[in-house]
């Protein structure tokens, strides 16, 4: 019973379904907005963690990402939320990116590379989680698996060095930080326990998650890469360490 009333309130599809209604364990108006209450705190504070940028540009553009969630937009969203899925964080990271692009953001270079990072990040992070390790301890090495990218991985193409200002924005300032125009990749990852990893990464490393496919032998990537053996195994257990690549025995 404390199970499908918890998952009520998360999961507004649910909530809506003749599996829960013919229950009748609760008041449904009351239900329904203690759950609305809910969604937008849980939004609230994924909003200020992955757009904080944004937040601290907002008395330049005007635009501060959390107003988003008081909007008939979001409203909409609502009938459709589950909390911590992959789908709603989509929707409200689409839809707090929209709200921003409507800024002043003009003086600000940067700014579609800085909503993308944000919004990959936002995204990375939803989604079912391991809580308990039941890792047996004999997983098979790197040579005899076949790698495989992990769903979620994102490469993000990005026109200006990015890293370079994220620090400089949450500090003070008087005139907007600039970042080089450089461009770059970064590799955006989420460990099965939920830790979403960054790095910056270069064309071996996006060759090596192009290949790891679940089909390419150890071999075949190493030759399609160009590295050597050693140079491949310690470059995919560094990507299986952040949750960007996993083992997979098929044939």
């Amino acid at each position: 019973m404390q199970d499908a009333v918890i998952r009520a309130l998360a999961d507004a599809p649910f909530r809506a379904s003749p599996e829960w209604r013919r229950r009748e364990l609760a008041e449904e108006d009351r239900l329904d907005r203690f759950a609305k209450f809910l969604a937008r705190h849980y939004y609230y504070e994924r909003l200020v963690h992955f757009f904080r940028y944004s937040r601290a540009l907002a008395r330049v553009t005007g635009r501060a990402p959390e107003t988003v969630l008081g909007s008939a937009d979001f409203d909409r969203l609502l009938p459709t939320i589950v909390l911590g899925s992959r789908a709603s964080a989509v929707a409200v990271a689409e839809l707090t990116t929209t709200h921003l692009v409507g800024g002043r953001v003009t003086a600000i270079g940067y700014h579609d590379d800085l909503l993308r990072y944000q919004q990959a990040m936002m995204v990375d992070e939803s989604g079912a989680r391991v809580w308990r390790d039941g890792s047996s301890g004999d997983e098979p090495g790197p040579r005899a698996s076949r790698p495989v990218k992990v769903e979620g991985t994102i490469l993000l193409e990005l026109r200006h060095d990015l890293p370079a200002v994220l620090p400089l924005l949450v500090r003070d300032w008087t005139d907007v930080p600039g970042a080089p125009q450089q461009p770059m990749t970064l590799l955006i990852a989420r460990s099965a326990h939920g830790r979403v990893s960054v790095a910056r990464t270069t064309s071996t490393i996006a060759t090596v998650l192009e290949l790891a496919d679940g089909r390419t032998s150890f071999d075949d990537l190493a030759r399609e890469a160009g590295l050597r053996p050693g140079e491949l195994e310690a470059t995919l257990e560094g990507l299986v360490e952040i949750g960007a690549v996993r083992f997979s025995t098929g044939s």
